[in-house]
């Protein structure tokens, strides 16, 4: 069931931030494989020193629409600019300037022990990070001498994160950062992209875990059918307004109950027995709902206050619950 709210969601009609603005602009991209086309005059623009969250349901073309701008695929129309440049022109200058992390996929030499790996790519690069001091933040110690085809996935991860920073890139692109990661772990790596973007690092995250989005990314884009269909701050995708839940006998007189609350915008049994009021919620909203349940003789069970989540907006414009594994396109 579609929210009342999501006409007014920002939407990138098209990226109106100048190169000294935005890090990654994405202006008409198409790509099509085959009869397929999997990007279909998508704009994208991501701000500089930013951590940009890129959601959307497997083959949205998200991973597409990244790819393109890590230079790994050609657009076949439409225009792509990394820090001012084309990723996929030849002689770019760009790998010495971004790092990227690949889902599940440490890169380099499966046959090279881990640490090892990560010294010769930061021997790759003018200044660096420490090392050691990157080993012991991601728990990346007890790799020891293991070779990376013989890693846990979960070490690869966290290898594969550390060798896409090590460089002190200006712009990184993560994707699923944290998939297959313990707890303790997961929040490692995110207080290593809270430094990045301290220390000005621009970072472009995909992820399926909308959580880590809503508690990392400043700007989050949308991407379904090709397209980015909303775009903005976590604040202004999830809306200011709270919402009432509470779970009581089903078939309650909803429109009553709605008549009771002139400033409410929406009322329904979203599931069997299960009730949302949405819209200007305040103290006095709360009084009412209790004082209509008493009038009616009922028991609101399971009553909470809260906003929107960046969930429940992802399923009102997807239609589909996130996924746990990223589709090929």
């Amino acid at each position: 069931m579609a929210h009342p709210h999501l006409d007014s969601l920002p939407v990138d009609d098209e990226p109106e931030l100048s190169r000294g603005e935005a890090a990654v602009v994405i202006s008409g991209l198409v790509k099509r494989y085959g009869p397929v086309t999997a990007v279909d005059q998508l704009d994208l623009a991501v701000p500089h020193g930013s951590v940009t969250a890129v959601l959307g349901p497997n083959g949205a073309g998200k991973t597409t629409t990244i790819e393109c701008a890590e230079g790994f695929r050609t657009p076949d129309a439409g225009s792509v600019r990394v820090l001012g440049e084309d990723p996929s022109a030849r002689g770019s200058r760009l790998s010495s300037r971004i790092g990227v992390m690949l889902q599940e996929s440490a890169g380099g030499y499966p046959g090279a022990r881990a640490i090892e790996m990560l010294r010769h790519v930061a021997g790759l690069y003018a200044h660096p990070l420490d090392v050691d001091n990157l080993v012991e933040r991601l728990g990346l110690g007890e790799a020891g001498r293991t070779t990376v085809r013989r890693l846990s996935g979960g070490l690869r991860q966290r290898l594969s994160l550390a060798m896409a920073v090590v460089g002190r890139p200006e712009l990184v692109f993560l994707d699923e950062p944290t998939a297959g990661l313990d707890p303790r772990s997961r929040r490692d790596a995110w207080d290593l992209v809270r430094d990045l973007q301290r220390d000005g690092v621009t970072v472009v995250l995909t992820t399926h875990l909308l959580d880590e989005a809503e508690l990392l990314a400043d700007h989050v884009a949308i991407v379904a059918r090709g397209r980015v269909v909303a775009s903005g701050t976590p604040e202004q995708l999830t809306g200011a307004e709270h919402e009432v839940r509470f779970t009581g006998r089903p078939r309650l007189d909803i429109a009553g109950l709605r008549s009771a609350l002139p400033n409410v915008v929406s009322v329904s049994e979203e599931e069997y027995g299960r009730y949302v009021i949405s819209g200007a919620v305040d103290p006095q909203t709360l009084a009412t709902v209790t004082a209509w349940c008493a009038s009616h003789g009922v028991m609101p069970q399971q009553l909470s206050v809260g906003r929107r989540s960046l969930e429940d907006v992802f399923l009102d414009l997807t239609g589909e619950q996130p996924a746990h594994a990223e589709g090929a396109a």
